[in-house]
């Protein structure tokens, strides 16, 4: 019996001598870096979807609240959604990143900082290529991150997380990086930091910080048969976020480098068949013609070795390396053809990005209370569509996406004023002492007075 005492007193010595003592200590960290991250609010209001010709929008509001519910033969009514993620401070003027998923197509975007302040974003880009996303806040004198090098990650190594999953705002989260440079299906142009930090929806755009309260990354996504935790966390470089998210701020969009090559995994007994000692490189399996890789001189069957001189370990290693390459540049390919080496140089082409700027042109701004960006129509337009006045719907948000009002839609009057332009429509509209308006709207053949309540 007292061996067995002995036993167990030699264990909990060992632990707490052992290895509690060595565990890491995040209260300071926390307390320093909890301000720069922040809760992202987003909004995507009430959608009619149209399977037929379009509708006119209900005549009043009791027949308008039973569309809702019942909505007549070729239409449905989506209701209001929100979503939510996080983000992190990147300048002290506004600047957060955070992902392109969370702030991709919604009307608005709201963060709230950890002194619980709110703000209205805007979102300055998004790229869907890489899930990152910039938007910018009004403020200044802001608290913010302090940007580490990925590279230098160990696996094994602790890293924090911090971010609002489900809701529940600075919630922190630990654990190891579990594996570097790890590629996913579809993803080809991020060498993602997998960890088993526990993340969850909400903690997306969140950021991924190392022992010294450096950001190595942005939480982005996780693998989950449950739609929850499963100990698989991937996060975004911090360096392949910045790069992307400079792109946006400067040009709106990201411009990324192309050879116009089809390529595939070179497996040992490829390596065998083609006379390489090892399994490495990509494999040529087609040639875009016309691209700048047939213009080069590539073929199908090459393998690719390195590329600027940096080895191709594998297929998924080309397309990063050849997308963070500035098109227009040159380039030295190594390829090994017929058991022999070859260099080449290749001028790098460019692939254009999916998502730029998002809501930057002007006429999509919200320009009056009921929410209305519009255009005036021309001579030529108004002789067709047989109206003496009015003006295109551009975009609709707020009230008058509430009452039904689309994009395509012609104002031909607020009340019993007929009008001609934006700023007509809006001297009309934004009289303060106006609580609401009947707007007369044109759609297709048909024109209907539509009511609705102004915001304040």
């Amino acid at each position: 019996m007292k061996s067995w005492f002995a036993l167990i007193g030699l264990s909990l010595s060992f632990l707490s001598g052992g290895v509690s003592a060595q565990l890491p200590d995040f209260v300071d960290m926390v307390e320093t870096q909890s301000p720069t991250v922040v809760n992202i609010t987003t909004t995507q209001e009430a959608r009619r979807l149209k399977r037929g010709g379009k509708r006119l929008p209900a005549p009043d509001e009791m027949l308008d609240f039973f569309r809702k519910f019942m909505p007549p033969e070729g239409e449905a009514f989506l209701p209001p959604s929100r979503g939510q993620g996080s983000g992190f401070i990147i300048s002290a003027d506004g600047y957060i990143l955070t992902n392109a998923h969370v702030v991709d197509k919604v009307d608005e975007v709201t963060v709230k900082l950890a002194d619980k302040r709110e703000f209205r974003a805007k979102v300055v880009g998004s790229d869907s290529r890489t899930d990152v996303a910039l938007i910018k806040i009004n403020a200044e004198n802001l608290p913010k991150v302090t940007l580490g090098n990925p590279d230098k990650l160990r696996v094994g190594e602790w890293v924090l997380a911090i971010g609002a999953p489900f809701g529940f705002e600075n919630s922190v989260t630990a654990g190891i990086v579990s594996a570097i440079g790890r590629s996913l299906p579809q993803e080809n142009y991020v060498p993602f930091i997998q960890t088993d930090v526990a993340v969850n929806p909400g903690n997306s755009g969140g950021p991924l910080f190392n022992m010294k309260g450096e950001v190595v990354g942005m939480n982005s996504q996780i693998i989950s048969r449950s739609g929850g935790y499963m100990g698989l966390s991937f996060a975004i470089p911090i360096d392949v976020a910045t790069d992307v998210a400079e792109q946006l701020k400067t040009n709106g969009s990201v411009s990324r480098g192309r050879l116009g090559v089809v390529i595939q995994q070179v497996t040992p007994d490829l390596a065998d068949a083609f006379g390489l000692k090892h399994s490495g490189g990509a494999l040529v399996a087609d040639v875009e013609s016309g691209s700048p890789a047939d213009k080069a001189g590539v073929k199908v069957s090459d393998i690719i070795l390195k590329f600027n001189g940096r080895p191709v370990t594998g297929s998924v290693d080309l397309p990063r390396m050849v997308g963070a390459t500035k098109p227009g540049s040159r380039a030295t390919l190594s390829i090994w053809r017929k058991k022999a080496m070859h260099e080449t140089e290749v001028i790098v082409g460019e692939i254009k990005d999916d998502q730029t700027a998002a809501k930057a042109p002007e006429k999509r701004a919200k320009s009056n209370r009921a929410g209305l960006s519009v255009s005036p129509l021309t001579a030529a337009q108004k002789k067709i569509l047989k109206i003496d006045s009015g003006v295109l719907v551009e975009s609709a948000t707020g009230p008058a996406s509430r009452a039904g009002i689309e994009e395509g839609d012609i104002i031909l009057a607020v009340n019993n004023h007929e009008v001609n332009s934006d700023e007509e429509l809006a001297n009309l509209l934004n009289d303060p002492q106006r609580k609401s308006a009947a707007l007369l709207v044109k759609r297709q053949e048909n024109a209907h007075y539509v009511s609705l309540r102004l915001e304040p």
